[in-house]
């Protein structure tokens, strides 16, 4: 119930690992590295494999340029505006979302079961927005309301796969220090909750941030940066979300 690093020695490393995150099956976890024999952010994945995991680069290489996260399905990783999708061989190339979304400087995309898109600006405010896919058409973005983009440095949205819950980070007033992570619940009406800081057992003095939830609902993930170049994988049981729910 509080965070603690993840994968010491495996993922986690004296160097700079960031953006986590798992496949439906839990046996691909796909994530940043900077360090050591990655002399820049590289995108790597360790697959569980004979009963060991082991650890390559994904190709191609232009993957390594975004924030990545995981569709739902397993078979698409979105790159701010760009995603690559899994085929029988490994990943396609990279390919572009379109307009309008190639015309938003985006950090972070994710995206829900019912194919809603959830996004942040690279601005030093931020905005994070919504497209939802309607009888099969993408409709324009809009902002969330104030609810959501209140503080400074608004980004890297995660929206819960069944649009239950939003998680984010920023700095708001009453924080722990730099970024925090946030969370707001969606209401029986269709509208979001107030937004709940996600407590000390998670947020520190430190920039907290790129939160997302394993595919089996069980584990909270984020990084932390700790100084320059370095940067730590945490994960912490998702029963947080559900004690922050039941508030």
């Amino acid at each position: 119930m509080k965070a603690e690093i993840f994968a010491p020695g495996i993922v986690t490393t004296e160097h700079m690992e960031f953006f986590g995150s798992f496949t439906p099956d839990l046996k691909e976890f796909y994530f940043k590295r900077n360090g050591g024999k990655y002399k820049k952010s590289t995108l790597v994945v360790i697959r569980y494999k004979n009963n060991r995991w082991v650890e390559s680069v994904v190709s191609p290489a232009e993957a390594s340029v975004g924030e990545p996260s995981i569709s739902p399905d397993g078979n698409t990783i979105y790159l701010d505006s760009r995603y690559i999708k899994r085929t029988n061989s490994g990943w396609s190339a990279v390919k572009s979302l379109g307009a309008p979304f190639k015309d938003i400087p985006i950090m972070r995309l994710t995206a829900s079961v019912n194919g809603t898109y959830v996004f942040d600006e690279r601005e030093e405010i931020g905005t994070i927005r919504y497209s939802r896919l309607i009888d099969g058409k993408r409709e324009a973005p809009k902002a969330f309301g104030k609810e959501i983009n209140t503080g400074k440095w608004i980004a890297h949205p995660f929206i819960a796969p069944d649009e239950s819950y939003l998680i984010w980070d920023c700095e708001r007033e009453g924080g722990y220090g730099d970024s925090d992570l946030y969370i707001s619940f969606r209401q029986e009406d269709g509208s979001w909750g107030p937004t709940i800081n996600m407590g000390k057992d998670i947020n520190t003095e430190r920039e907290d941030i790129y939160g997302s939830v394993t595919p089996d609902g069980k584990y909270l993930f984020f990084h932390t940066y700790l100084e320059k170049g370095k940067a730590n994988i945490y994960w912490v049981d998702a029963q947080v979300i559900e004690n922050l729910r039941n508030q």
